[in-house]
Formats: C-alpha cells, structure tokens, sequence
C-alpha cells in the first residue's frame, strides 16, 4: 500500500509529477490534452469497435404524463441517449474503448480493473475485441458470502466475455489486491478515473448537442447524468463544450443512500443500487483523488450547475414506467437520472428540451423486481406511499402516484467547501499560494474572492 503511486505509475503509463505545479495546484487541462486523445482521435477509437452513435429518442409518452402533472405551459420534452445499445450495454464502453486501446499500443498483455459493476463488462467485452488478457477485481459478497443479484449479473457477464473475475467480500482488501494483481501480472490498469476514461465519455457529450441540432434544430437545455464517481459527470459535460453547446445545463443526479455505509459488511446488501448513488457521488465530489489514480481526471465540481437526489423506490418507479409506456427496458441504475428528469421536465417550459444522457442493458440479475425481491430478503420493507417517508436500509417505497416523485437539491457551495477542506486536509498546509487558490477556483467553479473567503473561515492564508 505505501508503493501505491510506484505501482500506479507503472500500470498506467503516465507520470502524473510532470504536471504538479504547486503543493495542491496540477495543470488538469494539459494533463487531459497531453495523455489523452482528440475528440476525433477517440471517435475513431471507438467507431473501429462500434461503440458510440447510439440513438436519441424522444420519449413522448412520459413527457405527455409529465405534462398531466404540471402547471399549465410546463413539460419540458424528454429525450433519451440510448447508450444501452453499445456492445457490452452501457456507457462505460466509451471509457473501456480508449483505455484497452492504449493499452494495446504500449504492448501491455492484459488489462485489470477494480469494479464490481458495468466497466467491469465493458473492459471485458473490450479485452475480447484486442486480444488481451482481462481480469476483474470485483467487490460483490458480505461476510456470509451472500451477493446482490446485480453483481452477480455483472460477474457473468465479465466471465461470458473471457475475463477472470477475482471475487471478493466487502472491505478495504479490494485496493489492495488490485494493486497486487497490477504488480504481479504487469497488466495496464484500465482505471475509470484516467484521462483515457475520461475522454472516452467525451463524445458522449458531443454527440447530445450534435444530435439534438440535426433532430430539433437547438442545443439541449439541461441534460442530466447520473452522478458517482464523476467521471460520467467530467465526461458529458467536456464533450458537450467542445461542440459549444456552452449554454446547457449540466445536472448530475444520484440515489439517495444516506445512513448506510458503502463500505460496511451490515449495510453491503442493504441498498438497492451498486453505483449512481450519494455512497459514490458525495465522497467523490469531496475528494476526487480518492480514486485508484495519483489525480484523478473525474473532477465534476468543476462542472456541475446542479446536483440532485432521488429516492430508491423512484427509480424502480420510473423504470417500470419506461418498460410499459415507452417499451424500453432498461437496467434501474441507468433510470436514476431519468427519475430526476422527469421532475425536473415539470419546472421547464414546454418547448425546452431536456435530454438524460444514459442508459444501461438489463438482464437478470440486474432488472428491478430481481433488486426488489433481493431487498425483502434482506428485511427490507417494499410498499407503496410517499417516497419522502423512504429510509435506505430501512424500507423502499414506491410512489403511490407519478406526482409524488421529487428531485432533492443538494448544496453543492458545502460540497465546494468540503472539498477545499479536505485539499487542505489531505496536503498538511496551513497557507497556500495564490496558484493554488486559483486551481482550487477551477475545480470548483468558484470565483478566486469566493475561494478566499471559504479559506479565510477555516484560517487558511493565501501567500504571494
């Protein structure tokens, strides 16, 4: 563990020192540009193993029951990025792509990643396209070797792809033995949080604004992505300026799992949802450099105009919904920001647009009356009622009407702020230069006086 970054270095291929340019200040964007590809470059990437130009389809049947709902002139139209239809099923390929890829071009052998959820898949599927080896490190049983069905779905799907999927309980080991298998196998680390990944998501963004010019003839008014580790967040929203759809919105949306701890043995098979939730979308917005990388190219503070919650049963609600009004059956944790659009859609005007940017394949493991069956197992009261009653752990409720769903702002200022507290934290300083009080403005999309004043609250100088 102490030979992290030596062992980090070495599986990824970048070092990450060249860019440090103060104790907390790095030059992110010369880091994204110099050990990342062109928007063009990744297009190719992808387009040689069909991935991308997935389709946007306009759901006009929830957008006719939002507009039941809401006062009169309101009902944003909702459209949907069916990323479902890339190979492995989701919008992960688009990170794997690149990173197998360059993996292939430094002659690395095999690739490994640390995921129990669709990368997993994705790395998996990708591997098999380049002819490398794969392994999945994958966190998916409690103490009692007991597994959520959607990871266990996942699992077979590594292995249906030629992957080996190293399986383990809940717990600080996972690190530890993907930093293990990296040194012993000398395989590339195919982290989500490389700049590869995340360029990889970059034409995600780019094909919303390019699509809804050629389909409406206007860029997107919000689009809203599904919120955890950040990268999906960084990623859409790079592509959608570099197609200067500058305008938009950007809206991350997570599963509310407040009270119950990701990393504990009790909570484990207490939640419904193995990624797109506030366990993930809190702790790495805080702290991006969490990450299995020195400095992580997930960095959504810096992109985020809003960010919201939604509760378990509101997912599981709208994925239903999807199914029996739109005919589309997706896998539930895809749906989180599609639950957040369609409340968010009620506020807008109805000639607005609002585009949610994802989908995911489901199967069986991972189809919500799977998930909801799994959590009565677990003591886990499932009923209908209003989701403000809802309590992760505790019950899930689904909505009793359409009109009781709810998208929940968070403060993204005290997130701002939690994050400046933690760089300060983490690197042991007691004042800083102004370059790092500049960074710190970038990668929270503050201004350079409203960094100081948050300094200033917790005796922080900024020297020349």
């Amino acid at each position: 563990m102490a030979r992290k970054n030596e062992i980090m270095k070495k599986a990824v291929g970048i070092d990450y020192s060249k860019f440090q340019t103060s104790t907390i200040a790095f030059d992110y964007e010369k880091m994204m540009r110099e050990t990342g590809y062109t928007l063009q470059e990744v297009q190719e990437i992808q387009r040689s193993v069909g991935v991308g130009n997935t389709p946007l389809l306009e759901l006009k049947n929830l957008t006719a029951l939002v507009r039941k709902i809401s006062p009169k002139g309101k009902g944003a139209r909702i459209f949907l990025k069916d990323e479902a239809c890339n190979p492995s099923g989701s919008f992960k390929d688009r990170r794997a792509a690149v990173s197998v890829y360059h993996a292939k071009k430094l002659g690395y052998k095999g690739v490994v990643a640390a995921t129990s959820g669709n990368y997993g898949a994705a790395v998996a599927s990708q591997a098999a396209m380049r002819n490398l080896d794969c392994i999945i490190v994958q966190e998916c049983y409690d103490s009692r070797k007991v597994g959520q069905p959607e990871i266990l779905e996942k699992q077979r799907k590594c292995e249906c792809y030629g992957a080996e999927v190293v399986q383990l309980t809940v717990g600080p080991e996972l690190f530890y033995t993907f930093l293990r298998i990296l040194e012993e196998t000398g395989y590339f680390n195919a982290s989500l949080y490389s700049p590869y990944g995340i360029a990889g998501v970059e034409t995600l963004g780019y094909e919303v604004a390019m699509q809804c010019r050629e389909q409406i003839g206007k860029d997107p008014d919000v689009v809203v992505i599904t919120h955890a580790g950040g990268g999906n967040v960084t990623g859409t929203a790079r592509g959608l300026i570099k197609a200067g759809a500058v305008n938009t919105k950007v809206v991350g949306a997570s599963v509310d799992l407040t009270g119950l701890h990701m990393a504990s043995d009790k909570d484990f098979n207490r939640k419904s949802f193995t990624t797109g939730h506030t366990g993930f979308g809190i702790p790495f917005a805080t702290w991006p450099d969490r990450s299995d990388v020195p400095r992580s190219a997930a960095r959504p503070l810096r992109y985020l105009d809003r960010y919201v919650t939604i509760k378990q049963g509101e997912v599981f609600y709208i994925t239903e919904a999807l199914a029996q009004l739109e005919g589309l059956e997706r896998g539930p944790a895809g749906n989180t920001s599609l639950t957040a659009a369609f409340y968010l859609a009620q506020e807008m005007d109805e000639d607005q647009i609002i585009v949610v940017q994802e989908t995911e394949y489901t199967g069986a493991g991972k189809h919500h009356m799977a998930q909801l069956s799994f959590a009565k197992e677990n003591g886990i009261e499932v009923k209908f009622g209003n989701p403000e009653d809802e309590r992760a752990g505790t019950n899930i409720i689904l909505p009793e009407h359409p009109s009781l769903i709810r998208a929940r702002d968070v403060d993204l200022i005290k997130l701002k702020k939690s994050y400046i507290k933690n760089c300060i934290e983490n690197y042991k300083v007691d004042e800083i230069t102004e370059k790092d009080a500049e960074f710190l403005a970038e990668d929270t999309k503050l201004t350079l006086e409203e960094v100081k004043n948050i300094l200033s609250e917790i005796n922080v100088k900024v020297v020349k």
